[in-house]
C-alpha cells in the first residue's frame, strides 16, 4: 500500500499544503484562515489530517539561508507539534533550491506536476507583495524531499 504524504508550508499570511498517495499529487490548498495564529494552524492541519489520514507530514525546518520571520516560525512549530500528537511520522526538512529563485523553483516544479501549472505565479516585481501561490511550491519543494529521497520504504509499505 502507498504511504500518504502531507507537506505543509508556512508563509506571511497562508499556509499551503500539497497531498501524495505515493508518488502521485492527489491534492493542494492555500489556507489564509490557517496563518492567523499557530492555534488556527495547529486547527486546520489537524482538519486536514483527519480529512486525508496520511503516514507521513513534512513541515519546514528553516535553514541559515531562510528569510521566515517569528509569526511563520511558530506557526512551522505548531504544526510540527499537530504532527507528533497524531504520531505521524514527522519530517522537518531544509528547503534547498535547486534554482536561483522560489520562481523558477516552481516553474521547474509545474514542469514537473503540470496539475500545479495553473497555479504557477508570474515572478513579482520588487515592490509588488509575494504571489499567494508561491506557498504551494514551498510545500511541493518540501514534498519533494522525501519523494527524491533514496529510501523507497518510506512511500511503499511493499518494499
Amino acid at each position: 500500500m502507498a504511504r500518504r504524504l502531507l507537506a505543509i508550508a508556512a508563509a506571511t499570511g497562508r499556509v499551503g499544503y500539497v497531498f501524495f498517495i505515493g508518488k502521485h499529487l492527489s491534492d493542494w490548498r492555500v489556507s489564509e484562515k490557517a496563518a492567523k495564529s499557530p492555534i488556527t494552524a495547529a486547527g486546520e492541519a489537524q482538519k486536514w489530517i483527519n480529512e486525508l489520514h496520511p503516514d507521513i507530514m513534512v513541515t519546514e525546518k528553516p535553514g541559515p539561508r531562510s528569510r521566515k520571520d517569528g509569526k511563520t516560525l511558530e506557526l512551522n512549530a505548531a504544526l510540527a507539534r499537530t504532527a507528533a500528537q497524531n504520531y505521524l511520522l514527522d519530517v522537518s526538512a531544509e528547503r534547498k533550491p535547486e534554482r536561483s529563485n522560489k520562481y523558477d523553483e516552481a516553474k521547474a516544479l509545474s514542469d514537473r506536476y503540470p496539475e500545479m501549472s495553473a497555479w504557477l505565479p508570474k515572478k513579482r516585481r520588487f515592490y509588488d507583495n509575494e504571489p499567494r501561490n508561491i506557498v504551494l511550491f514551498e510545500a511541493l519543494m518540501l514534498a519533494e524531499i522525501i519523494l527524491s529521497g533514496n529510501d523507497p520504504e518510506l512511500l511503499d509499505d511493499r518494499a
